[in-house]
């Protein structure tokens, strides 16, 4: 039970780690399917799986990216309420992208390999 206890904390850093790496990648795919709000990323985010993942870490994230040109933004009207701020791909937000997905594939495959070749190699693992 203690060891349970001891590893959660670290389980939780590893995700967060894991989380910060890979949450712009995966806004941008999101945002190549359909530009969305701010709401709606955090909504979509929390649909694939993602916990935890708020605004505060959203908005600060496509600031980011809009200043790298890879979204754009524009304002439109909403249903109820004030204007709010679209997100869409833009040009070198889609390059990026194609990119960064080659770049993951190959990553995970690495981390695949070894974590496969290394299962039975270690009696603690």
């Amino acid at each position: 039970m203690i060891a349970a206890e001891v590893d959660e904390p670290a389980d939780s850093e590893r995700q967060t780690q894991l989380l910060r790496g890979a949450l712009d990648m995966c806004l941008l795919a999101l945002l190549a399917k359909e530009s969305a709000h701010g709401y709606e990323l955090v909504r979509r985010i929390e649909a694939a799986g993602f916990t935890g993942v708020g605004y505060g870490t959203i908005y600060p994230l496509m600031t980011r990216m809009r200043r790298l040109g890879l979204v754009a933004n524009e304002t439109q009207p909403s249903p109820a309420g004030p204007d709010r701020k679209v997100y869409a791909l833009t040009a070198a937000g889609h390059a990026r992208l194609r990119s960064w997905r080659q770049q993951w594939a190959t990553f995970v495959g690495i981390v695949d390999a070894t974590l496969t070749d290394a299962v039975g190699d270690n009696p603690r693992s």
